[in-house]
């Protein structure tokens, strides 16, 4: 399983350029693990979008999402189920998501802590130690990762290696599942430190941090994603799809994508300004 939590893939214009690439990328380094071992990724689970099973979500119990985004998928899902695709909201095999983002933020944290200065420790140390102990934001779950003990840390690590057992299950009876990739739309640049910046979904004050709402699945499990534009805001920004596979199933993602691309419009870049 991978141990870097701070992982984002590349980007391409479309479907295409994405299985190119993952040719391209993918695999051991023939150096090293290559000597032994080869990537064999299987082929997509369906070569049209009737017949895939795909397991819809829009909300997340840590993070609201924008209505935005929210009806933007909605509408996709509409448009998915009339073309074939059977639609679930639910199922007795999900995962927990509140606990699943909660172990990535903490051990993401975690990940970084190394890199901080002593000062900058004692500090996050500070506020760690004045977090109420029912806190299970993930403000919270990132301040407690940065003062994360050994142990701590791997009963943490133990505790993703159950969910990801549970996340391979679920892909069992399910071929992909699609949710927000972030809770929000594009959000203006904002140069303050961290931990002062603020998300403003519909109005409602968040806490930067929440942004990661939507990365625990794919990435603590170590599964693949990819994220398709799928509208746009009143505005003119764009609406992307997070489309997440089975283990090793990357080619089923991308291919995913590709017939969106192909039933609804591919991308195409916002208007300057």
């Amino acid at each position: 399983m991978r141990g870097d939590l701070a992982v984002a893939g590349p980007m391409a214009r479309s479907a295409a350029d994405l299985m190119l690439e993952l040719a391209v990328l993918a695999g051991p380094d023939e150096l090293a693990e290559g000597v032994g071992y080869q990537l064999a990724l299987p082929p997509p689970r369906h070569d049209r979008l009737a017949g895939f099973r795909a397991l819809v979500m829009d909300s997340h119990p840590l993070c609201p999402t924008a209505a935005s985004v929210a009806g933007a998928l909605d509408e996709l899902t509409e448009r998915l189920a009339k073309l074939g695709v059977h639609i679930v909201r639910d199922s007795p095999k999900l995962p927990d998501l509140a606990l699943t983002t909660q172990i990535y933020v903490e051990l993401l944290a975690a990940f970084f802590a190394a890199d901080l200065t002593t000062d900058r420790r004692e500090a996050v140390k500070a506020g760690a130690r004045s977090l109420s102990a029912d806190d299970e934001s993930i403000a919270a779950c990132r301040a407690r990762g940065f003062t994360i003990s050994h142990r701590d840390w791997i009963l943490a690590s133990r505790q993703r290696a159950a969910l990801r057992g549970r996340w391979l299950a679920f892909f069992e009876d399910v071929d992909v599942v699609l949710c927000p990739a972030m809770p929000t739309p594009a959000f203006l640049h904002d140069h303050t430190p961290m931990a002062t910046r603020e998300l403003d979904i519909d109005g409602q004050k968040r806490s930067y941090f929440d942004q990661l709402a939507w990365a625990g699945p794919a990435t603590l499990n170590g599964l693949p994603a990819t994220t398709a534009p799928i509208g746009r805001t009143d505005n003119g920004l764009p609406i992307g799809v997070q489309i997440i596979g089975g283990f090793l199933d990357d080619r089923t993602t991308i291919a995913f994508a590709g017939m969106i691309e192909r039933e609804f419009g591919s991308f195409a870049p916002p208007p300057m300004r």
